[in-house]
């Protein structure tokens, strides 16, 4: 499985190439970001980042070029059961009033900010938006929005409206995906940054293009004077045959919610790593009896082993890998005495998958700055954000490792990979700094 995983990984790098030029079939977006960040920013502004249970506000003062971010505070709010069921309007109304609370909190200072008729707010969204088709009122569910998108616009008038009833002076001009959002804020701190990845429970990408290399686009162009585009890949999506798909990642498709759909990120997210991980160990303990004659009940629980649970056997480094018995006895009950050549399997394992993983998210890097053309000739830089990126070491070096191996040691020192700078969410604030009132 390693080796077939390690040089298909490689071959997908070319795959990822062909969907993003002409005969791409997978259904990228053009991020209504009207623009960007230049790192002159100043003032104290305000973002949301709407996840699927909880919310999470934020506020930061920028400094501009010459001052450090100050005044930063952010809160998580969960979202009541009833108003996850209810509808949109119901849901932007609780929003409203919990964002009501957090203002009068962290007020802006009229002394060093600007008064304004109505401060910008940012908006993102961690898990793509969709609209149930029944009518305005009903609730929405998660798809992910492209600029000409009616759905986009008809929520963000019931965002407005809910902070126009609540008596918030804020105006949301888009809606866009964490990633985009995340792509703003490392542009914020570095004009070199040409695009951004999330690794977390979902995993997707953003990059910024040039208006003229986007023909196909048949909508309103944003408004924009950089002359850009930002392209929201949806990379979750990719699929084709080159892919290393197994045994397991096709049952776990099948089982799943969503079968056929979201494929890279099956084999890429944190949601799925450690379910992986479950199912190769379930085959193993049938087949070899590899934690004794009864197969432990909980190993035949779909989800039961997570990926951080993963990650920490993964990264036990100890001689007899310790951790390893600790998480198996922990999260499958009845394997309290496994040997040490059992732990170093189940570690082997883990290993295998992470790397598989990590080398996939890597093709998918290089596949999108070989298709800006900047591999040879430019230095460029791509932000990641999400937990299986920053707490996931050896994931993360494999991903390293893996773009260094497949750019060559003629290009490697090209491509700069670095951890996004103000955790998940942030981006929120920083397209409220740079939205042009004009974009829509």
């Amino acid at each position: 499985m390693r080796k077939e995983a390690v040089v298909l990984a490689t071959v997908t790098t070319v795959a990822v190439v062909a969907v993003l030029e002409e005969t791409s079939t997978l259904n990228m977006l053009v991020s209504y970001a009207a623009s960007l960040p230049k790192g002159d920013e100043k003032g104290l502004y305000y973002g949301l980042n709407l996840r699927g249970t909880n919310f999470l506000i934020l506020c930061a003062r920028l400094g501009g070029r010459n001052e450090p971010i100050s005044d930063l505070y952010r809160k998580e709010i969960s979202i009541p059961p009833n108003v996850l069921s209810g509808t949109s309007q119901e849901l932007f109304d609780y929003i409203a009033v919990e964002l009501a609370k957090f203002v009068s909190e962290h007020p802006p200072d009229d002394t060093l900010d600007a008064p304004e008729r109505e401060k910008k707010l940012g908006f993102t969204v961690s898990y793509p938006v969709d609209q149930a088709a029944a009518s305005s009122g009903s609730a929405i569910k998660w798809k992910s929005f492209s600029a000409n998108d009616t759905v986009e616009k008809a929520l963000i008038n019931d965002i407005n409206r809910a902070l126009e009833k609540h008596g918030l002076k804020f105006r949301v001009f888009s809606l866009v995906d964490d990633t985009v959002g995340n792509l703003a804020g490392g542009r914020y701190y570095n004009n070199g940054i040409v695009a951004s990845v999330t690794l977390a429970m979902g995993s997707n990408a953003a990059y910024v293009e040039p208006n003229e290399a986007v023909p196909k686009w048949q909508g309103p162009m944003p408004s924009s004077n950089s002359g850009e585009l930002v392209i929201n890949t949806e990379w979750g999506n990719f699929n084709c045959s080159d892919l290393p798909v197994t045994e397991f990642d096709s049952s776990l498709d099948s089982e799943s919610s969503n079968p056929g759909c979201r494929i890279f990120e099956k084999l890429t997210s944190a949601m799925y790593l450690g379910e992986i991980v479950r199912r190769v160990l379930l085959k193993m303990a049938q087949e070899t009896a590899l934690f004794g004659d009864v197969v432990p009940p909980k190993l035949a629980t779909p989800y039961q082993l997570r990926s951080p649970d993963m990650a920490a056997m993964h990264q036990d480094t100890s001689e007899d890998h310790g951790v390893v018995g600790e998480k198996l006895k922990e999260n499958l009950g009845q394997i309290t005495n496994s040997t040490p050549m059992v732990r170093e399997v189940v570690a082997e394992v883990c290993d295998i998958v992470a790397e598989r993983g990590a080398r996939l998210a890597g093709a998918g890097i290089v596949g999108i700055i070989k298709k800006l053309g900047r591999i040879e000739s430019r230095k460029s830089v791509v932000t990641v954000e999400g937990g299986l990126y920053e707490h996931y070491r050896v994931f993360r070096n494999y991903l390293h490792s893996s773009v260094w191996e497949m750019l060559g040691s003629d290009h490697s020192d090209n491509v700069v990979i670095e951890h996004s700078h103000g955790g998940s969410g942030a981006g929120a604030v920083f397209l409220a700094a740079c939205q042009n009132t004009k974009s829509f």
